[in-house]
């Protein structure tokens, strides 16, 4: 009951915080919500977690350097909080963002055979498989519900409506939807960069984490290429994505060697910037 009183007024929060934005739009809440959540964020929980995370990310970073990453995280994360009632327009338009290796859309199209798409949390993370249907990619997406039971139907109605219409839920169903998706001609989207705990223990920056083994295993039962697809906001508060050109696994049959070559695809967008990555999921638990 008490955890039910919680998400409903951090709901009502939440709503609250949305109807505001709407009214001083786009421009002036990135800029409100980044600076809300920049004072927030140092002095709740998660940020000890990012900053653990940091820690074995790196042991060679100074604190300064790592409180900068941190406060550019949290910078993100109110930008890309207040973005979700703007998808509608993300969705009519272009002008937001710059997409690079459109050439391998096309081929994948050509080609007429499912890829799985794989990325994290970077920037705006949303905005990838929108913009991937928006070019008419025949494509399903993995995702997490909330746990608060309050703010979860809103977040997929928004999913549904302007993301992608194709949502599968994470879980044993999930799976079973996935497979259903892949035979009818979808391609998959999913995130690799959160601790499951039903994965395998797998080397990411030097330290074992639990990671999904899920792509690996579609890769390997209905021979399907990897596509890693990366995101980041630039200063001018506008996107870029990179699509990268498609890995064949067919001569390693191995998942969890596939695994751990995915992880090493992670580990380079990390490092590219690490601004915009969440730090704050227990990666490493």
């Amino acid at each position: 009951m008490i955890k039910k009183i919680k998400h409903l007024i951090e709901a009502i929060f939440v709503y609250m915080f949305f109807g505001i934005a709407k009214c001083i739009g786009l421009k002036l809440s990135r800029k409100l919500f980044s600076f809300i959540f920049k004072v927030i964020g140092p002095v709740i929980r998660p940020n000890r977690m990012a900053f653990k995370n940091m820690e074995i990310f790196s042991k060679n970073i100074s604190i300064f350097k790592k409180k900068e990453i941190i406060n550019n995280m949290w910078s993100n994360y109110g930008m890309t909080f207040v973005e979700y009632v703007f998808l509608k327009r993300f969705r009519n338009r272009n002008s937001h963002i710059e997409i690079l290796g459109i050439d391998i859309l096309k081929d994948i199209k050509k080609e007429n055979k499912p890829v799985v798409f794989v990325s994290g949390h970077f920037a705006n993370f949303e905005l990838m498989s929108m913009e991937l249907t928006k070019k008419n990619v025949k494509l399903a997406t993995i995702y997490r519900p909330l746990n608060n039971s309050f703010l979860n139907p809103f977040m997929e109605y928004l999913r549904k409506k302007y993301i992608c219409k194709n949502q599968i839920k994470k879980g044993i169903n999930g799976v079973k939807k996935t497979i259903e998706h892949i035979k009818s001609g979808h391609s998959i989207a999913l995130m690799i960069d959160q601790r499951v705990s039903e994965g395998e223990k797998i080397k990411f920056f030097n330290s074992q984490a639990l990671t999904t083994t899920l792509p690996a295993q579609l890769i390997l039962k209905y021979d399907l290429k990897v596509v890693p697809i990366f995101i980041q906001r630039n200063k001018s508060k506008k996107f870029l994505m990179e699509i990268f050109k498609p890995i064949d696994f067919s001569k390693n049959k191995d998942k969890f060697f596939i695994t751990n070559e995915l992880n090493k695809v992670l580990e380079n967008m990390i490092i590219k910037n690490p601004n915009q990555w969440i730090w704050t999921h227990n990666r490493w638990k």
